[in-house]
């Protein structure tokens, strides 16, 4: 059995969700071969336990992401079963290269065993499918659904220069000093809901989220009734998540937003009204304003 596992780099580093599919590849019994977009993280891709190869793919259209781009000029390193990150960027690669290699794909995977079976979850969470797939298949990974592979290896590292070879137009990506972190890719989230009174009142959510290098999210409940912008919203009808992190503040816990965030590793719930359902997913739970919280949250914060 053959395993591609394609690396997602954040910044000039490897994103965690890489060393989590190597480790999925390594309980499958094997080493994959990992191949790395622009070459961003290909020592570090090399260093880690269980790899057997590593491509580092570079040419121009790496500059700036273009889906369509990068998939066209990582199509051709790809063989096997194919391993991506559920994140906005795995998915729309993981989606074209299926497409060009003419394979299935299974999205959102949060297991994966010998067979070869996948489950993943579905109705917002409420069932759990399980499926059996070829081996030549496409299947991208939730983040921090699998543990993290260790470092320590010295995988060999090939490098491949797609700049002649991939004829296609880059799109220019304009990118705002003051854009950012987006939720769906963010490992730590802050969210608020209409427990923090006014749209005004998340510049304090922006202030803990720039200490920790965190995502500022939003409920439904503000995006439409504050017009905050739906890129924020957390829930059914915005995007799913699976931070590391989750910190919930002046969320009640409608059903629609539990479903876009309950499978976050751990959830930290404030909110003054002691019964609000937020509490019933929440690891951590403190029963206060957000006037009294999420200062004492700032100022231990920035005491680190």
């Amino acid at each position: 059995m053959e395993i591609t596992v394609l690396a997602e780099s954040s910044g000039s580093t490897l994103h965690p969700i890489t060393s989590q599919l190597v480790h999925a590849a390594n309980t499958l019994g094997v080493s994959p071969t990992v191949v790395v977009p622009g070459g961003e993280g290909s020592e570090e891709a090399s260093n880690l336990d269980g790899v057997g190869k590593v491509i580092s793919v570079v040419g121009d259209c790496f500059a700036t992401f273009d889906g369509g781009a990068w998939a066209s000029a990582l199509s051709s390193q790809c063989s096997g079963m194919i391993l991506a990150g559920a994140t906005p960027k795995g998915r729309e690669i993981a989606s074209r290269i299926a497409a060009k290699l003419g394979m299935p794909i299974v999205q959102d995977v949060t297991n994966i065993s010998s067979g070869i079976t996948v489950t993943r979850p579905i109705y917002s969470g409420k069932a759990i499918e399980t499926s059996s797939i070829q081996e030549n298949c496409v299947v991208t990974l939730r983040a921090n659904a699998f543990d993290a592979a260790g470092s320590g290896g010295s995988a060999p590292i090939n490098t491949v220069d797609q700049s002649a070879d991939v004829s296609l137009s880059i799109k220019e990506a304009i990118n705002k000093a003051t854009e950012r972190l987006d939720v769906s890719e963010a490992d730590i989230i802050i969210s608020g809901g209409r427990g923090i009174g006014q749209k005004e009142n998340f510049s304090h959510l922006e202030e803990v989220a720039d200490l920790v290098g965190a995502a500022v999210g939003a409920s439904r409940a503000v995006v439409d009734e504050w017009g905050m912008p739906h890129s924020m919203q957390v829930g059914q009808t915005g995007k799913t998540v699976t931070p590391s992190l989750y910190i919930a503040v002046g969320i009640s816990g409608a059903i629609q937003h539990l479903a876009g965030m309950r499978s976050s590793k751990y959830i930290v719930a404030i909110n003054k009204d002691p019964e609000a359902p937020i509490f019933g997913v929440a690891d951590y739970g403190i029963v206060a304003t957000w006037e009294e919280a999420v200062p004492a949250l700032k100022s231990a914060l920035s005491s680190l």
